[in-house]
């Protein structure tokens, strides 16, 4: 197997956000992920079309509707499932990956190896927006007391949705409000073993986060840790108790160190070939 380069050094002290955000398109390289969700980029990226059957890829001038084919796949799997709910024709699609992945210039500390999408809340009833529309439309709140629980936007198909999104075989893990995990675990009657993969985490309330694990084969990418045994309903209700009574603040708390920008010298050696290639 060729080895990647090492990187040049003063490539390496470069801000790796702005090499990455500045790219239009994707490399011509065979699709592989490289490195982690939060430290890594994407070679051969597939893009989402910007409308499908049962799919519209939202914020078109963000350019972040690309991802590793097996999410590009993943994505109208989940949006033909989402299309038989009521009320929904489909699904209106977040941001997944920029067309090398890597870090943003905006927004997400994550998204970086083109494999996890961000799915709107907001029923798709409509699949025929243009993309001035796309741009000015949001979607919805489904939380209320700052997560605690859901709201009457959380619908029944909300939770099927989820449901779909989770049983795939495919993904790692979601994320979601607190409530939104506490709400499907009550109502949830049937087989429980997707509810492990539903996470609760913070915001996430306009939309969910869904992340696949890394594909068969793909050497150098790293997988997340898998979610503990279990449903992760009491976790989850764990969350809401401390949303409604929180714990007085650790007067011995260190204040958390300052995030530093990410360079190319944090990413794999990969990554500035990904950067270098047509």
């Amino acid at each position: 197997m060729e080895r990647p380069r090492s990187i040049d050094p003063v490539l390496s002290s470069k801000q790796a956000k702005q090499l990455f955000g500045a790219k239009s398109g994707a490399s011509q390289q065979s699709s592989a992920p490289y490195g982690s969700y939060s430290r890594g980029c994407l070679a051969g990226g597939a893009q989402l079309a910007e409308t499908g059957p049962t799919w519209q890829a939202m914020r078109l001038s963000r350019n972040r509707n690309w991802g590793h084919p097996e999410l590009v796949d993943y994505v109208q799997d989940l949006s033909r499932k989402a299309a038989q709910q009521p009320g929904w024709n489909g699904l209106y699609i977040g941001d997944m990956s920029q067309p090398r992945g890597g870090p943003m210039l905006t927004g997400h500390a994550s998204h970086q190896i083109g494999l996890d999408v961000d799915v709107w809340m907001l029923p798709a009833n409509n699949l025929s927006l243009s993309a001035r529309e796309r741009e000015n439309i949001s979607s919805i709140s489904t939380r209320r007391s700052s997560g605690a629980y859901t709201n009457n936007n959380w619908t029944r198909a909300h939770h099927e949705i989820v449901k779909a999104a989770a049983s795939d075989p495919r993904v790692a893990r979601i994320f979601i409000f607190p409530g939104a995990k506490v709400q499907m675990c009550n109502d949830e009657k049937g087989d429980r073993a997707w509810l492990r993969k539903v996470r609760p985490w913070y915001g996430h309330h306009y939309h969910f986060h869904v992340r696949l694990s890394c594909p068969r084969g793909a050497k150098g990418c790293v997988d997340q840790a898998a979610p503990p045994a279990g449903d992760g309903c009491a976790d989850a209700q764990a969350w809401v108790n401390n949303i409604l009574n929180p714990p007085p603040p650790d007067p011995n708390a260190k204040p958390a160190p300052p995030k530093r920008e990410l360079t190319m010298g944090d990413l794999p050696a990969q990554c500035a070939d990904v950067l270098a290639a047509n």
